[in-house]
């Protein structure tokens, strides 16, 4: 570790702090306490604040995590912390617009395009249920869930096990990659696959990288732990800024986090 830096750690929630979609557990609070002793932690997801606070709330109730805690929702494109006198209560830093950075044509644009493949979808014979909410205007981003957002545990299993026999998203992520090519936008815009059931797009440079923003490397030494870090993910871009540091960690779930916490992380910030 850099004594000169001040070490921060950030991870992304959705299949890596929490199994998708579910809330925090106690022996995952136990682990990050620790590491709050020893290092500013960050929870930098795709999901908006409404869905953190949701998997993550217990945690923001324990005053050893508030005091060194950042919320990083929408890749970065929002910042907030916590309010230590106030449990549940954030104060806002920084966030921003994906329509105003993109303009009102592009953003129309995606969203059309975004409804078209929903309707061919639909139509196909894959065997999905629709639930409903599928597209979702984040402000930096748009999260976009075939089978939408209303599903249930048992709806977001038979998808991903279909998703995983079909590779629906991979197919239509190479579609939605190929209009924005025809639209003349591919430049302007990136699609990613986002947790287990639906794609994010914002706009270029946008991915989770935006967080360096919030903490610059000249002051802070910076770990990323996430699970999407593959090249269609949206872990891929910061796992891959800072794998040659080996400050980047791949997991496949809340039971490697902790022990990559545990094991790797308190063990690389000397406090063992």
């Amino acid at each position: 570790m850099n004594e000169s830096k001040i070490p921060i750690v950030l991870f992304d929630v959705d299949g890596t702090i929490t199994e998708a979609r579910k809330t925090i557990q106690k022996h995952m609070i136990t682990s990050l306490r620790e590491l709050s002793l020893h290092s500013e932690i960050g929870f930098l997801s795709g999901s908006n604040l409404k869905f953190i606070k949701e998997q993550l709330w217990p945690l923001f109730a324990d005053p050893a995590i508030n005091k060194n805690c950042h919320i990083l929702p929408c890749n970065g494109t929002e910042y907030w912390i916590t309010n230590p006198d106030v449990p549940g209560d954030f104060f806002e830093i920084y966030s921003t617009s994906m329509p105003w950075h993109v303009g009102d044509d592009v953003f129309q644009n995606i969203i059309k395009l975004m409804i078209s493949m929903q309707a061919e979808i639909a139509n196909s014979d894959y065997d999905i249920p629709f639930t409903g909410h599928h597209i979702q205007n984040r402000g930096s981003m748009i999260n976009w869930s075939p089978i939408g957002r209303n599903a249930n545990h048992e709806q977001r299993k038979h998808f991903v096990a279909n998703d995983k026999a079909y590779r629906i998203r991979n197919k239509f992520l190479m579609k939605f990659e190929q209009s924005l090519s025809d639209l003349g936008i591919e430049h302007q815009i990136e699609i990613k696959l986002g947790g287990e059931t639906s794609f994010d797009i914002f706009p270029k440079g946008w991915d989770k990288t935006y967080a360096f923003n919030h903490f610059p490397q000249d002051d802070y030494e910076i770990y990323f732990v996430g699970d999407r870090c593959q090249p269609s993910g949206n872990d891929y871009e910061i796992y891959k800024a800072l794998a040659p540091f080996s400050r980047a960690f791949k997991t496949s779930g809340p039971e490697e986090t902790v022990e990559i916490i545990d094991i790797h992380l308190l063990r690389l910030l000397n406090r063992e």
